[in-house]
């Protein structure tokens, strides 16, 4: 590691000494790029600078340890556990800035919720999660924006399509793809039984024009007339757009605004996510498609979390963790955060333990 550190803190100062070049300073677009560069390395070299002082220090405390003066000998004795718990903290600091982080991260998401098993019940549960995804985000600051939807009778949804916009939104979300099972009483239940239905997740990193390439002359656009929300003022004009990738046949579909220029625009960033995932999925030579592994077929033995109303439980089966309250965690609230947070904590340690 410390190999690794010593070349970054070399290219730190190749970095200062190239901004302090004439022909580099009248070059707006290159003084950008390194003085991002630059911000990035920032935080490592400076730990890694702090790193280097502690280990001189605690050489230097330890020689002092034997000096004739029992007095000052105690107080290096003294000083060497915080320092070497100082420089564990820093090493650990330094681990996880060098660990490879997903460059996703910082991208919008987009999130795709389907009704499985279950009938109206997972419909309902359907809406429930999109409910309780829209009040996270903007508890977090972030924006949530419909692509598509299908509503179902008893009012929730068949399926729904959303981009959450903001920053570090696909970081906080992307662990939620998978089917999501619940289990209690359905209010169309007349006996009190408790029913288990299910619902699927899929998260896509946001794909922006300049993420991905696609060629217009494949893509087929439709345009018809929306069948959702927004009443006779909606059907009035056909601004509903559809895309085709005619390679591939993956399609995306927007039908929530009025105007068809947002529509098609909110629908070529689903297909642009779409055509990038699977792009990136066969460059990884995966056998099943990402969003198939994450959702599976929606039967209730496939689940990598369980909402338990009887027991007022949420059990997230990937990281075997186990929180009360779902209310205010189907708010948006309570202890979703913390299920989150663990998520990532397990993604961080994984990739520390690669890096090791």
């Amino acid at each position: 590691m410390l190999d690794k550190l010593g070349s970054i803190a070399v290219r730190y100062e190749e970095i200062d000494d190239l901004l302090a070049r004439p022909d580099v300073a009248s070059d707006p677009a290159q003084t950008t790029k390194l003085a991002k560069e630059r911000a990035d390395l920032a935080p490592v070299v400076e730990a890694y600078r702090q790193l280097l002082a502690t280990q001189r220090e605690i050489a230097d405390t330890k020689a002092l340890t034997s000096d004739d003066d029992s007095e000052v000998a105690a107080m290096a004795s003294d000083e060497i556990p915080i320092l070497t718990a100082r420089m564990q903290k820093l090493e650990t600091q330094l681990h996880e800035a060098l660990s490879p982080r997903d460059p996703n991260d910082d991208k919008n998401a987009i999130m795709e919720l389907r009704a499985g098993t279950g009938g109206d019940e997972a419909g309902l549960f359907t809406g429930d999660l999109y409910r309780m995804y829209q009040r996270y985000a903007q508890r977090h600051g972030l924006k949530t924006d419909i692509v598509d939807a299908s509503g179902s009778e008893q009012g929730g949804f068949k399926e729904i399509v959303f981009e959450v916009k903001g920053t570090d939104a696909y970081r906080l979300l992307k662990h939620e793809g998978g089917v999501h099972r619940v289990q209690r009483v359905p209010t169309t239940e007349t006996q009190g039984r408790i029913h288990t239905s299910t619902a699927t997740v899929a998260v896509l990193p946001g794909a922006e024009e300049d993420d991905f390439e696609v060629d217009p002359n494949e893509l087929r656009i439709d345009i018809f007339h929306s069948g959702g929300a927004g009443g006779q003022n909606v059907n009035k004009v056909a601004t509903a757009v559809r895309i085709v990738h005619i390679p591939t046949g993956i399609m995306a579909v927007c039908q929530d605004e009025r105007s068809q220029f947002k529509n098609k625009t909110k629908a070529m960033t689903v297909l642009r996510s779409r055509l990038m995932e699977r792009h990136l999925r066969e460059q990884r030579e995966l056998t099943s498609a990402a969003r198939r592994s994450q959702v599976g077929t929606g039967e209730r033995s496939e689940k990598v979390r369980t909402y338990n109303f009887p027991q007022d439980r949420l059990t997230d089966h990937s990281v075997n963790l186990s929180v009360h309250g779902l209310p205010e965690i189907l708010a948006g609230q309570g202890r979703l955060d913390d299920v989150i947070t663990a998520l990532l904590e397990d993604e961080r340690a994984r990739a520390l333990q690669d890096f090791a």
